[in-house]
C-alpha cells in the first residue's frame, strides 16, 4: 500500500477507505477568516501574475525595440549598398558616353585639319601669298618681298632710309 492510502491515528498506520467525501462544516468566524485567507491568497497570486506579466511585457518591449533597430541598420546597409552600385553604373555609363565623344571629337578634327590643309593650298594658289625678310643696318631698312599670285610672282627689294637723329 502507499502512503496515501493511510491515516496516522495514535501512531498506527490505518488503511483508508475509498467512500463519499466527507464535508466539513464550519462556524462563522471560521468561515470568514478562511473568505479572507481565500481573499489574501487570490491578491498575492494576481500580484505576482501581474508583476511576471509587467516584466515580460518590458522585455518583449526592448525586444521589440532591438528588432527595429537591427531591421533599420540592414536597410540602410541595403541602400547604401545599392546607392554604390548605382553610382558605379552611373559613373562607367558617363566614362563611355565621354570616350565615345572624344572619339567623335577626335575625328571630326582630323577632318578639319585635312578640310584646312586643303583649303589653305586652294586660297594660297588662287589668291596668292606674300614671302619676304628684312635687314636693318645702321638707318637703312632692306626689304626683300616675294609675291605671289597663281603663276605670276614679282620680286620687289628697296632700301628705306630711317629718320634716326644722332
Amino acid at each position: 500500500m502507499t502512503r496515501s492510502e493511510y491515516s496516522c491515528l495514535d501512531g498506527q498506520p490505518v488503511p483508508r477507505k475509498a467512500g463519499p467525501k466527507v464535508r466539513i462544516v464550519m462556524l462563522g468566524e471560521d468561515k470568514a477568516a478562511v473568505f479572507i485567507q481565500a481573499w489574501w491568497r487570490g491578491a498575492l497570486v494576481r500580484r505576482t501574475l501581474l508583476h511576471a506579466a509587467l516584466r515580460a511585457w518590458i522585455i518583449q518591449c526592448w525586444w521589440k525595440q532591438k528588432l527595429a533597430k537591427l531591421l533599420e541598420k540592414r536597410r540602410w546597409a541595403s541602400l547604401e549598398l545599392y546607392a554604390r552600385q548605382e553610382w558605379a553604373a552611373v559613373k562607367l555609363q558617363s566614362w563611355v558616353r565621354m570616350w565615345c565623344i572624344r572619339l567623335r571629337y577626335c575625328r571630326l578634327l582630323h577632318a578639319v585639319r585635312i578640310i584646312q590643309i586643303y583649303w589653305r593650298w586652294h586660297s594660297c594658289h588662287t589668291r596668292g601669298f606674300i614671302q619676304g625678310h628684312y635687314n636693318l643696318k645702321e638707318n637703312h631698312l632692306n626689304l626683300q618681298l616675294e609675291i605671289s599670285l597663281g603663276s605670276q610672282a614679282c620680286r620687289v627689294q628697296q632700301s628705306i632710309p630711317l629718320p634716326i637723329k644722332e
